[in-house]
């Protein structure tokens, strides 16, 4: 059998590439939260912790700490997903604010999906970040710094969950795809928090479904 390194993100001791499987579980069992893998080279691992911090609940880059809208670094664009569902019809909401050059875009759209439908909320929340990342895409922004409630949206992405579904499939693929012209970071944030700009994400996931402030 060949040398394995285990990438392990969250551990015991924090972040860190162990060399043998004694290390990596002294490192992870029981631990909440932590993240692991184990990979043949060094490189492929240091890469996989690399990603991690991408998908992480990290210090966001987009926040105004004088207050106002968000604000990335220069070149990147600051967006906010959230998703809806209806258990009557089965449809789909999904919810974005993105702001880039001191402008604010709403999104706010409705869809049918008989595969998506399924994941509930979560499929509105992957639908919305695909929307700010096409329009990033289309518009020529070189970076895009999501903010979403799901971990799924930010793993998924980054290859860090393996896509089991048609739906997670695309979506990852689309990242994939995208990361060659668009610089992604996700930022995990808690849900229903009163953060005012998740909650406006999900108030327009809401709205696509003519739902009002009570109805999730």
């Amino acid at each position: 059998m060949g040398k394995k390194y285990y990438a392990v993100k969250n551990g015991r001791d924090g972040d860190g590439i162990w060399e043998s499987w004694e290390q990596c579980r002294a490192q992870t069992h029981g631990v909440k939260g932590v993240l692991f893998k184990s990979f043949p080279t060094r490189e492929e691992a240091e890469a996989f912790l690399q990603k991690a911090a991408k998908a992480g609940e990290e210090p966001a880059q987009g926040q105004n700490p004088q207050g106002g809208d968000p604000q990335g670094r220069e070149g990147q664009a600051v967006a906010y997903v959230d998703g809806s569902f209806s258990r009557e019809t089965g449809e789909i909401g999904c919810g974005a604010v993105l702001f880039y050059g001191g402008e604010r875009k709403l999104f706010s759209q409705k869809y049918r999906d008989p595969d998506l439908a399924e994941m509930h909320n979560v499929a509105g929340e992957i639908l919305g970040a695909a929307a700010v990342i096409r329009y990033c895409l289309e518009q020529g922004i070189p970076a895009l710094e999501i903010h979403h409630d799901y971990e799924g949206v930010g793993k998924w992405a980054m290859g860090l969950w393996k896509a089991n579904k048609p739906g997670t499939q695309a979506y990852a693929a689309l990242c994939r795809q995208a990361s060659a012209r668009l610089e992604l970071r996700f930022v995990k944030v808690k849900g229903h928090s009163g953060n005012q700009w998740n909650d406006l994400a999900d108030e327009l996931a809401r709205k696509a479904l003519g739902k009002d402030k009570s109805q999730r």
